[in-house]
């Protein structure tokens, strides 16, 4: 007659194991996002820095203008998508670590002392997480950059090829950028609230 008792060994070390693949693409996450979000900025700074080469040079300044920005620009929405890809990836790894976590904390009397457990007033090792937290990620960050790049280019293509007078170009753009930065937040927020 064969043992039908579950081998509790193999399951820790399942778990252990498990815990250390889903530390490792927690950690990847971060890498990611901060890679992503340095590769715009870059991206943005250096084709800023073109068009102030090309100061002198109106027709130049406008091509580069309305080529370069707007690949800019939809870099930039890449790049939120994929920001938010990784606060996604990184919540639901952490999560499923929290889950391991709770089961080391129950193998042991003494687990609980040992084992730092997330609780909703403190958060993991005492950051506390609250619904307006997903303002502060990368994917916000990088996402009012870009909305401000949005508004711009709106406000050039009015001046430079419209003849539309500076003031209500000026402000047709901020509209624009702001209502891009709201599209933005708000499908980061409702990515971030499925996920959690």
């Amino acid at each position: 007659m064969t043992d039908e008792r579950p081998d509790v060994s193999a399951l820790n070390s399942a778990v252990g194991t498990e815990l250390f693949v889903l530390q490792s693409a927690a950690s990847s996450t971060i890498s990611e996002a901060g890679t992503r979000s340095s590769i715009y900025l870059s991206t943005l700074s250096s084709g800023l820095v073109a068009i102030g080469f090309a100061a002198n040079s109106p027709a130049l300044i406008g091509v580069l203008a309305f080529t370069v920005l707007p690949a800019i620009f939809a870099l930039g929405w890449f790049t939120v998508v994929r920001l938010v890809d990784t606060s996604v990836e990184n919540i639901t790894a952490r999560q499923r670590m929290e889950l391991i976590r709770e089961y080391f904390v129950s193998l042991h009397p003494r687990g609980s002392e040992l084992i730092a457990l997330d609780t909703p007033k403190s958060g993991e090792l005492g950051v506390r997480y609250a619904r307006s937290s997903f303002l502060f990620t990368m994917a916000s960050m990088v996402g009012a950059v870009n909305a401000v790049l949005g508004g711009a280019l709106v406000a050039l293509v009015l001046v430079g090829v419209f003849r539309v007078a500076e003031l209500p170009a000026q402000i047709a753009g901020i509209v624009i950028g702001a209502l891009l930065l709201t599209a933005t937040l708000i499908y980061e927020r409702r990515r971030i609230r499925a996920a959690t």
